[in-house]
């Protein structure tokens, strides 16, 4: 038992820790922001801060995915679940969460085999950066696994326990549910 109170605080610390990372580069894009905007009031170019901000979108966005899962941030219609009884209601949630895992360990395999290939063919971008393609894609791959390793943490705990550990924001939720 004390070793699975550990895992639950590695994993709630990893899932923490992937919402500053989004977080921190939430506020890299507005620094890329403010850095570009000020050299074009003095007429200088800061070459590759599109891309730069692009490329911290996308680590913003896939990192912050397990974050938001555990918070109940993600879009989650509840009409079905709400209208069937408990019994049926946790069958519906296995199977949602069964394809979802199933979906994000898939979109984790293609994705870590595109970011290998990246690395061994040397691809860089096509912009001024010229960076190479796999920095900024092992941030994606890194928020993908992030993210279906919070799925299957979800699924493994609603199989034993008959609940998920997603936290519903009532203030957060539209007055619909």
């Amino acid at each position: 038992m004390v070793m699975l109170r550990g895992l639950r605080s590695v994993l709630d610390g990893i899932y923490w820790l992937s919402g500053v990372a989004a977080a921190m580069c939430l506020i890299a894009i507005l620094g890329l922001i403010v850095v570009q905007m000020m050299a074009r009031w003095t007429g200088e170019v800061f070459p590759g801060a599109p891309e730069y901000a692009g490329y911290a979108m996308a680590a913003a966005s896939f990192l912050a995915f397990g974050s938001a899962l555990n918070k109940g941030s993600h879009i989650r219609v509840s009409i079905l679940l709400n209208m069937v009884g408990p019994k049926m209601r946790r069958l519906i949630d296995i199977w949602c969460f069964s394809v979802g895992t199933a979906i994000a360990w898939y979109f984790v395999f293609y994705a870590q085999r595109f970011v290998y290939w990246s690395y061994k063919f040397n691809e860089i971008s096509q912009g001024q950066d010229r960076t190479a393609l796999w920095i900024p894609q092992s941030l994606m791959l890194l928020g993908a696994v992030i993210l279906a390793i919070a799925l299957s943490d979800h699924l493994l705990h609603l199989i034993f326990t008959g609940s998920h550990r997603i936290k519903r924001d009532l203030v957060d939720q539209s007055f619909g549910e």
